[in-house]
């Protein structure tokens, strides 16, 4: 999920709170949380039962918990390592997969194309000339990019903790994990669904497809070409595409019939492909009722940031909730927003706790406040504490 997520806040640790809640979802892992009540594991039963037997996006449990990146509030972000963690502690959607390509165009999982922040490169002597300086979307971006890489060169890295200042427990994993292929992802699904006895979803996202598709490295027909090989290329399929790029939903639309999703970031935005093209409008544009209609011709979800949702003030205090969720309903488009994460510098002022960047605010009265305006699920570093607040809300 995207570039525009924040980075803020340097810090000690907060791990009381932190290995509490992760030690409470591991009791219940595996895909029910313990305490549900009968309503409610009814509800997950049949959310499961239809996404086993083809039931599409709108068989998945309301509100969804997709872990972010894996659970990336615990390991390395896009890592089998937080997939697998997502997974365990229950998840029902994994973002497995913000693609982009290498130099001999195979789809990896970066949060960015630019790795020098997520990985072990600048460790390597052997890659120190390939650092360079390049517009990304408009943005100056120096460091080390996946499409100056051979895939054989980019599994010789490691993954490392992106956000160390906020999250210096999850640099305990460095080193451990490979950079791992959208293929490599997708046999991990089987293979998951297979163990687990239940289907396993994945929510990737196409990264900056305009840039790419300059270079000569166009990542729709790449996924598509990988999704039709695993046979997972159809409506009901268990793999919902997403971009920030209109276009990229609007090409995949033409090429695969995936659930897709076009994600939003702030309101004064454009996405870049519409810089690219000369078209004025913003995401205040998008997200109006005739904005939305034209979304829902292509698209069977928004993703806005949580600021569309429910603005906040000059003093980062959530103020009065848009209209967003109902106009979206109204033309049949479901909504997931993101990103909710424990951490205080990530919450809304009013609630957080004290002042350690590291140290957990109150994520449950965040979420409560979230739910309650009628979304449809929510990305989450922490899928474990994002199925305890589902479970407080459902059972309320």
């Amino acid at each position: 999920m995207g570039s525009q997520d924040s980075q803020a806040g340097n810090g000690q640790t907060g791990g009381t709170g932190r290995r509490a809640l992760l030690g409470a979802a591991v009791l219940g892992a595996g895909g029910a949380i313990l305490g549900l009540s009968g309503t409610a594991r009814a509800a997950e039963a049949a959310g499961s039962a239809g996404a086993r037997h083809g039931g599409g996006v709108k068989s998945l449990p309301v509100p969804t918990i997709i872990g972010h990146r894996g659970a990336s509030g615990y390991r390395p972000e896009h890592t089998f390592g937080s997939y697998q963690l997502a997974l365990d502690l229950g998840a029902h959607v994994v973002e497995a997969g913000d693609l982009v390509p290498t130099k001999d165009g195979h789809l990896v999982c970066r949060h960015e194309p630019e790795i020098g922040g997520t990985t072990d490169v600048a460790d390597h002597k052997e890659f120190a000339d390939r650092k360079t300086t390049k517009v990304l979307d408009g943005v100056s971006v120096t460091g080390w990019f996946t499409e100056d890489f051979t895939l054989a060169e980019l599994k010789t890295l490691r993954a490392v903790e992106r956000i160390p200042a906020n999250r210096p427990h999850n640099t305990l994993y460095n080193g451990r994990w490979q950079i791992p292929t959208f293929e490599e992802v997708l046999k991990w699904q089987d293979e998951q669904t297979r163990k687990r006895g239940r289907q396993v979803w994945i929510y990737p996202e196409t990264k900056h497809p305009t840039y790419f598709r300059k270079l000569g490295l166009g990542l729709e027909e790449r996924v598509a070409k990988l999704l039709r090989k695993y046979g997972k290329d159809g409506r009901n399929a268990p793999v919902i595409l997403q971009s920030f790029e209109p276009t990229s939903i609007q090409r995949l639309n033409r090429l695969v019939d995936n659930p897709l999703v076009v994600l939003l970031s702030s309101a004064t935005s454009r996405p870049w492909d519409f810089v690219e093209a000369g078209d004025p409008r913003t995401v205040a544009d998008l997200v109006t009722p005739a904005g939305l209609r034209e979304i829902a011709g292509y698209a069977q979800g928004i993703g806005p940031t949580l600021d569309l949702i429910i603005p906040k003030d000059a003093n980062g205090n959530l103020t009065t909730p848009t209209t967003l969720v109902a106009d979206a309903h109204k033309v049949g488009l479901i909504l997931h927003p993101y990103t909710m994460r424990n951490e205080n510098p990530f919450l809304p002022t009013s609630f957080r706790k004290g002042t350690d960047p590291d140290a957990y605010g109150d994520v449950f009265g965040a979420y409560r406040t979230y739910f309650a305006t009628g979304i449809d699920g929510v990305f989450t570093d922490n899928p474990d504490t994002g199925l305890l607040a589902r479970e407080d809300f459902v059972n309320s």
